[in-house]
């Protein structure tokens, strides 16, 4: 009797042990005791859960030691400290001369920075090599505040290269003191200089560019070829043959005849007017304050100026092991916040087209770049800077401007 009592109370103790397991009808007090389970203090404390180290993005940029755009951007990574705490952003400046030789030297040894923002000079070449990642699909959907212009400047045969943060294109700067008002044409300017006006004309074959278009030349059709004809040679030469008018007085009057020779003296207030790129915008507001004004290159018999138009932005490093980090930086230093203090303290023209433009200088900039040549990214821009920048045979040589120019054409489109 005692045998079959102990096995009757076995079949009830199983029973009631695969109701609770089904979720049946078993009294919560015959669930194991609390005191049964693990004790809290033998479970991982989340205190001791292992702390993920920030993620490390490195990047090369070349603005000048304490110029403005170097100041703004400290100001701006600072603040990305404090933003992106997942990120440990590392900063390397390079010399502008050196940033496109060593990074593409780097890079085809397989290192190199995550990535590194610069003007879109060198990118055509850069694709065709494989230093810079396309980030096509990675950025997809992240760009709509920026404009269409600046998403083309980073682009090459449709495919996407960089996140772009501003336009750049060299423009007429003028103290307001010695100068009220700008130099409307190329006679005016002419005329300006020849009566005694100090300034300082920046000439080189990337900074005088904007003169083709005043006296209609052209150096590439829509194709990207070179407009060899008679009548087209014609105007490169006119333009060529009045710069050298300029330079010669430039020369005779002790006058700067480069951007970094004129920087100086311009914001010294001893030459009233100088053309450049709107990356010296920070230092001349700096050193001129409301006596500073900017206007496009004067329009000439052939038409408006169009100077070459640039687009800076952030390229990045197919070697990098977080291009997705690097991406989420760039976005970062080029949101409309970072923007707008890369605009107001160092006249970078957004790209960007959510900033508010309420400074007339960055306004001018903007009418200054409405007759800009964008600046093509093909490979027949190799042989525009090898035949077309060796114009010291004209001012300094006194080589004809129409052979000068009939020589390069020829030699451009062999």
């Amino acid at each position: 009797m005692k045998t079959k009592l102990s096995l009757l109370f076995s079949i009830l103790v199983i029973a009631s042990m695969a109701l609770a397991a089904c979720g049946g009808g078993a009294a919560a007090t015959e669930a194991p005791a609390a005191t049964d389970a693990p004790a809290a203090t033998d479970a991982p404390a989340a205190t001791e859960a292992p702390i993920s180290e920030p993620i490390e993005v490195t990047f090369w940029h070349a603005y000048g030691t304490g110029s403005a755009e170097e100041t703004a951007l400290a100001t701006i990574l600072e603040q990305a400290a404090v933003d992106l705490p997942q990120y440990k952003i590392n900063v390397l400046q390079v010399p502008f001369n050196d940033v496109f030789a060593k990074y593409d030297t780097d890079v085809a040894a397989g290192g190199g920075p995550d990535m590194f923002i610069a003007p879109n000079d060198n990118l055509g070449t850069q694709v065709r090599t494989g230093t810079v990642l396309d980030i096509t699909d990675l950025a997809a959907g992240k760009l709509g505040d920026y404009s269409e212009l600046s998403q083309g400047g980073m682009m090459y045969e449709g495919k996407l290269y960089g996140i772009p943060e501003s336009l750049k294109a060299v423009a007429f700067w003028y103290n307001t003191d010695l100068l009220p008002e700008p130099p409307a044409t190329t006679d005016e300017l002419k005329a300006l200089m020849e009566g005694g006006t100090p300034i300082a004309i920046s000439y080189g074959c990337y900074h005088h560019w904007g003169f083709f278009g005043s006296f209609g030349g052209q150096i590439f059709d829509a194709d990207y070829n070179f407009v060899a004809d008679e009548a087209n040679q014609a105007n490169v030469a006119s333009a060529v043959s009045y710069l050298n008018d300029l330079y010669q007085i430039s020369v005779a009057n002790g006058l700067p005849r480069n951007d970094s020779d004129g920087l100086a003296p311009f914001t010294e207030g001893t030459v009233a007017a100088i053309t450049n790129g709107n990356w010296a915008m920070g230092d001349y507001r700096n050193a001129l304050g409301d006596k500073l004004a900017v206007a496009p290159i004067p329009a000439g018999p052939g038409g408006p100026s169009n100077p070459l138009l640039g687009v800076d932005g952030y390229y990045f490093n197919p070697n990098s092991a977080n291009p997705e980090a690097a991406l989420d930086v760039a976005l970062y230093l080029t949101n409309a916040s970072a923007q707008t203090l890369m605009m107001n303290d160092a006249g970078h023209v957004p790209a960007n087209t959510t900033v508010e433009v309420t400074d007339p200088l960055i306004q001018g900039l903007l009418d200054a770049f409405a007759t800009s040549y964008f600046r093509p990214q093909v490979e027949a821009m190799g042989n525009y800077w090898g035949n077309f920048c060796g114009t010291d045979q004209v001012f300094d040589a006194g080589t004809p401007a129409a052979d000068w120019v009939g020589t390069a054409f020829e030699s451009a489109t062999k």
